[in-house]
């Protein structure tokens, strides 16, 4: 059944300390040794011999991320390790005999596995997490009171709810039948480096799911704060700096066998942030794969424990790293002189910044819950029962059978991590929340490259805004187009739309041009003194409008109808 959590959920486990998570932890020294056995074995399998030039490629991509991108956050000893690493696998492995290579090799190998297992596996503390549900629902209320409030003899008021703010919709009740199950693994869009808090908060303090195994960036451990508590929260850490294959399986691992165990994970499939503010299209299949390796290890072992995957997606009127991502996009596609800016997030006062103004004009988060699947994409119900596009059951355990018995096949399981990602992405546009700000931005964006045919968008990119001025009435013209196609694919659950999106259009597009305007100080979107609209930033409103890209609205606006229609006006 689909709903709006509003209100507090009473947890599906009470007992923390019968939390998957929990558990896990608790026995972390013991999980770590798994991970750095079952690491080594797969990598040693595939050809003891292949293992040096392995080692070699390691060793010399560490030195090129310890010379070009040094973090706070990495080992003060990070140079010696693997300068010592490099000696003896130059003085011990090479032009060395076979068995004695092979020898200091296992070793060498089984030194770096450890290295990444002790840092890519976090702690949870009880205590600690505690600690962080108070605080986390005192900061958000007090902060969303006070900024609605707006005078200081109100900020104990609890006449604001938090709930009204932070809002979770879609399949609550059946994500909260199947952590009863199996075990869940929420994979949500990724558009802020809050996007983990937030998430994680709403599922704990509005559904009352317990906490998940979860990928924090270790660039988020460079600050004090936040390396305490993700340290203790359940939080593993993920190094995008690390590209080579042992660190890589490592972590790989460390997903696959937690599974496993039953720990609930959250990941975000699109590796990371999406830096032009579009939904994700073409996801990471790393770690999504290892849901599928450990769903194959449970029934090859005789259990018929399912793995559930929840897609979720985030819908923000604005985001706080916007200005940042999208610079780094356009670098990306180098199709313009970069000029690096600061990534917002590293700031704690950015972020105070972001959340007041969040609360303070009214705003929402939304997390849409989707249509949970099995390994496979295949939808599942509360029971957690399959079932194919025909509305027929089927058995999951079928898929991994040849010959009679369950065995691996790394090459099916490629195949079957490639459709699950398909499913994934069709669920993100389908339980994708339009809001008042994403379509006002789309249909500006639009009306901008229309008026300006003869420029590519690094040239509409460069237009000075300090001399455009959108024609409001054919602007209203395009947005009542675009939203009656909107209202049309509602109807046929190809997307989904908040409840401003049904307000009258003026109302709507007030809305939307002043949520776009809340909290960047050059403005996507704004009314001037002369009731004008304009942009201070043609960049940060591609940004925005992004985010209705791969639905070819743009086909739906039929421009020269909608002049002449101005003109008989």
């Amino acid at each position: 059944m689909s709903k709006n959590s509003s209100n507090h959920l009473d947890q599906v486990i009470p007992d923390i300390e019968q939390w998957p998570i929990y558990k896990l932890h608790h026995d972390r020294r013991k999980f770590v040794e798994e991970i750095e056995e079952f690491t080594f074995n797969r990598i040693w399998s595939k050809s003891p011999g292949a293992v040096s030039d392995i080692l070699s490629k390691t060793i010399y991509l560490e030195k090129i991320r310890i010379k070009e991108e040094p973090w706070k956050v990495d080992p003060p000893n990070e140079p010696q390790f693997w300068r010592r690493i490099s000696k003896r696998l130059v003085r011990k492995s090479l032009d060395r005999s076979e068995e004695e290579s092979i020898k200091t090799n296992e070793e060498i190998l089984r030194k770096i596995i450890h290295r990444y297992a002790e840092e890519i596996v976090g702690t949870f503390r009880k205590q600690t997490f505690l600690f962080a549900r108070k605080f986390l629902t005192l900061f958000f209320t007090r902060l969303l009171n006070t900024a609605a409030a707006k005078r200081w003899h109100r900020i104990w008021s609890s006449r604001f709810r938090l709930a009204d703010r932070l809002k979770v919709t879609g399949e609550v009740d059946t994500i909260r039948e199947l952590f009863k199950k199996g075990t869940v693994v929420i994979v949500p869009t990724h558009f802020s480096n809050l996007d983990s808090i937030l998430i994680g908060f709403a599922m704990d303090t509005f559904v009352g799911l317990p906490s998940f195994s979860y990928g924090a960036g270790l660039n988020l451990y460079n600050t004090g704060y936040t390396a305490y508590f993700m340290n203790r929260l359940g939080a593993y850490r993920v190094d995008r700096r690390k590209k080579n294959p042992i660190y890589l399986e490592t972590l790989k691992a460390m997903s696959n066998l937690s599974i496993q165990r039953g720990t609930n994970s959250l990941f975000f499939p699109g590796g990371t942030r999406s830096r032009s503010g579009a939904l994700e299209t073409n996801l990471k299949l790393g770690l999504l794969s290892t849901a599928i390796e450990a769903q194959e290890k449970l029934l090859k072992r005789g259990k018929e424990d399912k793995i559930f995957i929840v897609p979720l997606v985030t819908s923000y009127h604005f985001v706080l790293e916007a200005k940042y991502l999208i610079d780094q996009h356009l670098r990306i596609m180098g199709k313009e002189r970069y000029i690096r800016s600061k990534d917002a997030f590293n700031s704690f006062r950015q972020i105070i910044k972001f959340v007041w103004q969040l609360f303070s004009k009214g705003n929402e988060i939304i997390l849409s819950i989707g249509q949970p699947m099995d390994v496979l994409g295949n939808p599942v119900n509360a029971d957690g029962r399959s079932f194919d596009k025909y509305g027929n059951e089927i058995k999951i355990k079928d898929y991994f059978v040849s010959n009679g018995i369950v065995n691996e096949n790394l090459q099916r399981e490629s195949e079957y991590t490639k459709i699950l990602a398909d499913k994934i992405v069709e669920r993100y546009h389908r339980d994708n929340i339009v809001l008042t700000s994403h379509l006002v931005a789309f249909a500006a964006f639009q009306l901008l490259k229309y008026q300006n045919p003869k420029l590519d968008l690094y040239g509409i990119l460069r237009l000075p805004t300090d001399d455009y001025v959108f024609s409001k009435s054919l602007l209203f013209e395009v947005i009542e187009e675009l939203r009656d196609h909107l209202l049309e694919m509602a109807a046929k659950d190809q997307i989904k739309l908040s409840e401003q999106m049904h307000w009258e259009l003026d109302q709507l597009i007030k809305d939307g041009i002043s949520r776009l305007g809340n909290y960047h100080v050059a403005k996507a979107l704004k009314f001037n003194k002369n009731g004008e609209i304009i942009s201070d930033s043609f960049k940060i409103l591609f940004y925005y409008h992004n985010r209705l890209e791969n639905y070819n609205l743009d086909d739906q606006i039929k421009w020269k109808k909608l002049e002449m229609e101005l003109e008989e006006i």
